[in-house]
């Protein structure tokens, strides 16, 4: 049976071992919206995880919805970027970069001349984002026009192009958290019609379009996705989940994908969120036929037992790799796992950051 702590290839990325860092954004960006010395430190800490998956990064100026995330469209970002990669990559570990725009979920002060988000929709989020004056209700969005979206698939793949330019061993296109692809995704958030609004097909395009051009760009064996069918961090669920995302993994197999990242129920929150319909993930596994990435409240124990059964080849692990910076070491010794500082998880400095410690 396979190991949680077996090596194993990933498309075209060899990993130590099958545990993930997964994305966390942090509001650590310094100014350019670049990664600072603490990012480099941060990630080079936690390089004994086979793959990192480095936090949410904007794909363009306008793909921003939170104060101080570090971005991947600037000469800059690419430069500040290396340095990460590289010093990952010198502590024997891998790192890829989730490929981020955040839709609606945005302010006009975090946006190019104050501009309004972009969605599928012209109604705004049900939430809040943070901003220099703190938490505020969410701008209301303009609807992007068909004709504006071949644009937004070339700002994916040159995003994906500066990735690998910045050293990263590959990319993950963010399809989750209700962010702009799962608000293109979603008829419970797309009211538009046309080639990109009402069916299905049509709804899953910009989707598909941006994970071909980003797997054409860099290779599919250096391209991951990531799904959240049941999350409702801003947005309400679809009305047929099970066939939405049914037909994205459909489509998204004959690529040959290095993975597929999968959130299990609400991120953050229950396997079956309370009002949701059951959810047949392995029936998507199926569908999919390569490397399954599992994500949602696993401890040691649960992932190990999800990789020996077959249920999973990769467990993504969030808050646990924020305070035990040598996490792979502590599930497998069974060493306890540092307690999480909550108020230093966005903005601030080394405090809640880089000062977690390492077992001796």
């Amino acid at each position: 049976m396979p190991s949680l702590f077996d090596p194993v290839t990933v498309g075209d990325i060899s990993l130590a071992n099958r545990i993930v860092m997964a994305p966390l954004t942090r509001n650590r960006a310094i100014a350019g919206n670049k990664p600072g010395p603490l990012t480099v430190e941060y990630y080079r800490q936690r390089a004994s995880a086979g793959l990192i998956i480095a936090e949410a990064s904007p794909i363009s100026p306008m793909a921003q919805g939170y104060l101080d995330t570090p971005g991947i469209y600037s000469e800059e970002q690419v430069a500040a970027w290396r340095q990460v990669t590289d010093a990952v990559h010198g502590a024997g570990g891998r790192i890829v970069l989730q490929l981020w725009h955040v839709g609606r979920i945005s302010h006009s002060s975090l946006l190019p001349g104050g501009a309004a988000p972009v969605s599928s929709t012209a109604r705004p989020a049900p939430t809040k984002t943070f901003t220099k004056e703190g938490f505020v209700d969410v701008s209301v969005p303009r609807a992007l026009a068909d004709e504006e979206l071949p644009a937004l698939v070339e700002d994916y793949r040159q995003a994906a192009r500066n990735a690998i330019a910045a050293g990263f061993d590959g990319v993950e296109v963010h399809g989750a958290n209700t962010y702009l692809l799962e608000q293109f995704l979603r008829d419970s958030v797309n009211d538009r019609s046309g080639p990109y609004g009402g069916s299905i097909a049509n709804r899953a395009r910009l989707l598909l379009e941006v994970v071909r051009a980003v797997a054409g760009e860099i290779g599919a064996g250096r391209t991951g996705l990531r799904l959240s069918p049941l999350t409702t961090f801003a947005a309400p669920l679809d009305s047929n989940p099970q066939a939405l995302y049914g037909y994205v993994v459909e489509q998204v197999a004959p690529l040959g994908l290095a993975y597929l990242h999968v959130i299990e129920g609400e991120t953050g929150g229950p396997r079956q969120p309370e009002g949701a319909p059951a959810f047949d993930y392995e029936a998507l596994r199926r569908a999919f036929g390569g490397t399954w990435m599992v994500n949602n409240g696993y401890s040691g124990a649960s992932a190990e037992a999800a990789v020996a059964s077959g249920h999973a080849d990769l467990v993504a692990f969030g808050r646990p790799f924020i305070s035990n910076p040598d996490l792979p070491r502590r599930l497998k010794s069974g060493a306890p796992l540092n307690e999480l500082r909550a108020d230093k998880l966005y903005g601030g400095g080394a405090e809640g950051y880089t000062d977690y410690p390492a077992l001796a």
